[in-house]
């Protein structure tokens, strides 16, 4: 799923944010500001979804939904630019990446599960990011969702970026947690692989080929509906 919508015209908002601004708000260090400067090329302020723009009213957490265009350098973008734009701008962010130019443009959309935090409704904490597959640019984009309010406008924009399917009946917060669990699982898998194929000694071999068939086990059980 591409999960680039055609957002509404009258939540258009299309200006350019100087790097310098996000560097200003989000306190950027001399790494995060190479990283912009490597594989940033430019940042669009393409729709401000709010009640006055798309008649949908605010939530507690949900006051408006930004969506952001960058235009990239590389073919990959380090997850820590978003988290620096993420942490200068005060309300949840959708980010369209785009990267080629023309016929060739190859577009992604990601997102993390922005929240006022619990303990300090000041500041705003992010989920990991979940993202789509890369789709032409040009392709045809979807209707934005039917949605009561911009809380569950936000809420199926992010179920349409999670990797793992939703359960019946789950709630986002526990979509997002398991899908975090299903990530970090997946690492101990591969990183257990490795060690599995480069041990020489049989006893060892299967003590971790144990561990592996129990960590498989694990992502399963996480992964199932």
């Amino acid at each position: 799923m591409s999960g680039l919508f055609a957002y509404p015209k009258q939540a258009e908002f299309d200006r350019t944010l100087p790097k310098n601004k996000i560097y200003e708000h989000s306190g950027a260090n001399t790494r995060l500001r190479d990283l912009f400067v490597e594989q940033v090329e430019k940042i669009v302020w393409r729709y401000k979804l709010a009640p006055e723009t798309i008649n949908l009213a605010a939530k507690p957490g949900v006051p408006e939904i930004q969506v952001f265009a960058i235009q990239l350098k590389t073919s990959e973008l380090h997850r820590d630019v978003l988290r620096c734009i993420d942490g200068a701008i005060q309300f949840p962010i959708i980010f369209e990446l785009t990267h080629g130019q023309g016929v060739e443009a190859r577009s992604q959309v990601v997102g993390a599960y922005k929240r006022p935090s619990e303990t300090d409704p000041a500041s705003w904490v992010c989920s990991d990011y979940f993202e789509s597959v890369w789709t032409p640019a040009a392709a045809v984009r979807a209707s934005l969702p039917l949605a009561l309010d911009l809380g569950g406008l936000y809420e199926q924009l992010l179920r349409r970026l999670a990797p793992v399917t939703a359960r019946p009946g789950e709630p986002l917060h526990d979509l997002v947690a398991r899908a975090e669990k299903v990530t970090a699982k997946e690492r101990e898998v591969a990183k257990t692989e490795a060690r599995l194929a480069k041990e020489k000694q049989f006893n060892r071999k299967v003590e971790i080929n144990s561990t592996l068939s129990q960590l498989k086990a694990e992502l399963q059980s996480l992964t199932a509906r």
